[in-house]
């Protein structure tokens, strides 16, 4: 990339001074708006001085917006001790620095002129009640300094420039993670590299499911049991781990990113709700890969709605039950020799406490015949993009299901185990979210580099190097995030707030690192032929599974409020 000559001087223009102080001494005022923007949205929804539901729905665009504003402060915060970590490591060099200050120009500046909730959603700090008393908080010389100048054009080009000579590396800034954790990094980068990346977008356009030769070399690296105890057969690592492992897949194809997820659900709910007997029959089949689960709670015209299912499940006389009803959009189901099935045993009540949940066997079926089991039928839903697995349509007709598979062996729980395992399967999403959006940076900035324009490489552009830097700069951005979140997984902490939030933010960066990409691409990107066009496809759907974003804001917003 071009650049004016001048070297560090230039570069020493552009960092802002002692920038560690400059962003600490940021983030205590965004806390106490976030703060005031609390009590302002809880007194416009409390009924009685308790939270309604009813009250935050209707006060979606305060409490969601409230929800994408706590997202950015925590995002600030993680960012910072990220920078300080490096710092006090002797690894917060030049791109480091320019990733962090860009971070907080941008996201200091949508903080106080509007959050992008989607393309056309924008909300702003009056949409929460604030009024110019409670943004003083903001008017202070450091926020000023990143807002002027923390996100110019002159910090993304030399980001950008860095970022050229740092392709090699493969990743741009330092992740601040371990030793270990960088290993296993490492390995399943290699991985990708070699056995996923060069056939992802062939298996893509043909509509193929991933082949079971990949499974089974997932299977002898220990992917399905990366988390799974010992004594159950697994390796026993970090939930900071298996978002290594899944961001490293994911950024090669997220289909194969996406396999341990069916197991990693499959082992919380088991070992979060099962039996004694239940964790020695199913996890280490689970964690050597030879059982392959796939989870079926979803129902037609339900969606995120899950307490409201109607698939049924009826105990007979032996003690064993019947499975009748419908449920759509599951990943993987033909293959598989498990279903975690989510349904209502008890008909008298129709709210979640009438529901249970089951590890419903069944025989892994084939082209010809992919649900050979008695009782149930499936057709497969074609779709855009993430099609390396399949998605299924599956009928139920008196399915029977041992009565020593009701997973705890107590009916009416299956909602609640559920719940507890939405922490571990956001935290999943999000890292899978940064292995795609990442993948779209390197398709982006490889063809930037390969491309002509008026006799110059478009990455001199100064828009496309911004696009660039701006992929990143969030990247990194949600990175912190998810790590984060694993982090307070791993310490016993409850974190659905913070999986929420690095979900929230993760599915939005990735879909906008995806379509800029393809911008970068041109006309070429709308070709099937470039892998541009399949990672955008593929970034479509992380806005909606695991909790559409507008759910996963209602979430949070419901526990920022409670």
């Amino acid at each position: 990339m071009a650049h004016d000559g001048q070297g560090n001087a230039m570069t020493n223009n552009i960092i802002l001074p002692n920038l560690l102080a400059v962003t600490g001494a940021a983030v205590p005022p965004v806390e106490t708006v976030l703060e005031q923007a609390k009590k302002i949205v809880r007194s416009r929804v409390e009924v009685d001085g308790r939270v309604s539901a009813r009250e935050v729905e209707k006060e979606q665009t305060a409490t969601h917006g409230l929800a994408w504003l706590a997202t950015y402060v925590e995002s600030l915060r993680q960012m910072q001790k990220w920078a300080e970590k490096l710092h006090a490591d002797g690894k917060f060099g030049e791109i480091e620095q320019l990733i962090h200050q860009i971070a907080f120009g941008e996201y200091l500046m949508q903080i106080g002129g509007g959050i992008q909730m989607s393309q056309n959603e924008t909300v702003r700090l009056h949409d929460l009640g604030l009024d110019g008393e409670a943004l003083a908080a903001l008017q202070t010389a450091e926020i000023d300094a990143l807002m002027t100048s923390g996100n110019s054009q002159a910090a993304r080009m030399r980001l950008a420039e860095l970022m050229v000579d740092q392709q090699a590396n493969g990743m741009f800034g330092a992740s601040g993670l371990d030793e270990e954790l960088e290993m296993i990094r490492d390995q399943f980068r290699r991985y990708a590299s070699e056995k996923v990346e060069p056939f992802a977008h062939e298996w893509h356009l043909k509509d193929e499911l991933i082949p079971m030769s990949v499974i089974e070399e997932l299977s002898e690296m220990g992917v399905f049991g990366l988390t799974i105890p010992e004594e159950f057969g697994g390796f026993g690592l970090s939930k900071a781990s298996m978002v290594v492992v899944s961001e490293e897949l994911s950024r090669g194809y997220i289909g194969v990113g996406s396999l341990a997820t069916r197991s990693e659900i499959a082992a919380e709910l088991i070992l979060c709700g099962g039996t004694d007997a239940q964790k020695e029959k199913w996890l280490p089949g689970l964690a050597s890969g030879e059982i392959l689960p796939t989870a079926v709670f979803t129902e037609p015209n339900t969606g995120s709605d899950l307490a409201s299912l109607r698939t049924r499940a009826v105990k007979d006389e032996s003690g064993d039950y019947k499975i009748t009803g419908n449920k759509t959009w599951i990943t993987h189901a033909a293959r598989t020799h498990v279903m975690t099935v989510l349904a209502r045993t008890d008909p008298s009540n129709d709210d979640h406490r009438g529901l249970s949940m089951f590890l419903a066997e069944k025989t892994p079926g084939d082209d010809a015949n992919p649900f050979p089991t008695e009782g149930m039928t499936g057709g497969e839903i074609e779709v855009l993009g993430y099609r390396g697995m399949k998605e299924y349509e599956l009928g139920f007709d008196n399915f029977h299901v041992k009565g020593e598979n009701l997973l705890g062996g107590e009916e009416g729980k299956g909602f609640k185990q559920l719940m507890q395992t939405f922490e571990a399967a956001r935290i999943q999403t999000a890292a899978r979210a940064i292995g795609v959006a990442q993948a779209a940076l390197d398709v982006g900035l490889q063809y930037a580099l390969d491309r002509k324009a008026f006799d110059s490489q478009l990455v001199n552009f100064p828009r496309v190097a911004g696009k660039l830097a701006m992929m990143a700069v969030e990247i990194t951005i949600a990175r912190q995030l998810t790590y984060f979140s694993a982090f307070q997984k791993d310490q016993d902490r409850r974190c659905d707030v913070e999986a929420g939030m690095a979900k929230l933010l993760g599915a939005r960066v990735a879909w906008a690192c995806a379509d800029n990409a393809l911008q970068i691409h041109g006309g070429n990107g709308f070709a099937l032929e470039y892998t541009i066009s399949r990672i955008l496809c593929d970034a479509r759907i992380l806005n909606i599974f695991e909790g559409a974003a507008e759910i996963q804001a209602q979430v949070i917003a419901r526990r920022l409020l409670g």
